[in-house]
């Protein structure tokens, strides 16, 4: 749970807030540029940011988050003189881990990249060189993911494949994921908060199972309530 308010300058980023994440759960947050979703989940992965945060980042358990989650950013932030087997072990090379060869192999399968482990990020397509980041975030086998926009460069078609592709391989993990695209919190979210300066907006979701079909209606009448809220927002 992330309960508290930040600050940047004196100035308020966000008011006192509460968001609490279900176990096992696709988390979707939403929101307009500058509302302080990328510095909630920098808060959560206990990474700086800009911002004065008076508040507290806690677990039911009341174990500390931060050592318990993986973070994908929006950009795939691979080394680019390392091949895809060097990036995707990055983390744990960098804590002087013993390496696991056998889990490398099973995740570099997972996400499709096992012919092209020994590539550099320069010979991959914009969607294999994602699936490269998600394959690095699920080596570090952690319970929380944080995902900040991490298909938005993606055409549609790639986009719907990686949404599917990452529900897949991160069954079982609680989630939480910055998107601006209201289609794809339709999709994803087993729970769909709106964050604006002032308040957290809970959002209903459809009942289907996610990844939901992107032709179901009640998808479609979710994004559609989605796109209405946020254009009241910007207004």
């Amino acid at each position: 749970m992330v309960k508290g308010s930040a600050s940047i300058d004196g100035a308020p980023l966000f008011r006192p807030l509460s968001l609490s994440l279900e176990a096992g759960c696709w988390t979707c947050l939403l929101g307009g540029s500058g509302v302080g979703k990328s510095t909630i989940l920098r808060l959560v992965s206990g990474l700086p940011t800009e911002a004065v945060f008076e508040g507290d980042v806690t677990a039911s358990d009341n174990i500390a988050v931060a050592p318990r989650v993986a973070y994908m950013a929006q950009d795939d932030l691979l080394l680019p003189w390392a091949t895809i087997e060097e990036n995707v072990q990055l983390g744990g090379r960098l804590r002087a881990e013993p390496r696991c060869k056998q889990k490398l192999q099973d995740i570099l399968a997972r996400v499709g990249l096992s012919d092209h482990a020994g590539k550099r990020p320069s010979e991959l397509s914009g969607g294999q060189r994602q699936r490269a980041a998600l394959a690095r975030t699920l080596m570090e086998d952690k319970p929380i993911v944080l995902l900040d926009e991490p298909f938005s460069a993606l055409d549609a078609q790639t986009r719907a494949l990686m949404q599917d592709l990452a529900v897949d391989v991160l069954r079982g993990k609680t989630v939480l994921i910055v998107t601006h695209d209201p289609a794809e919190a339709a999709r994803l979210g087993h729970a769909i908060v709106v964050m604006t300066p002032d308040a957290l907006i809970a959002c209903p979701t459809p009942e289907a199972q996610v990844p939901r079909p992107v032709d179901d209606l009640e998808t479609l009448e979710c994004q559609a309530a989605l796109m209405r809220l946020l254009r009241g927002q910007a207004a």
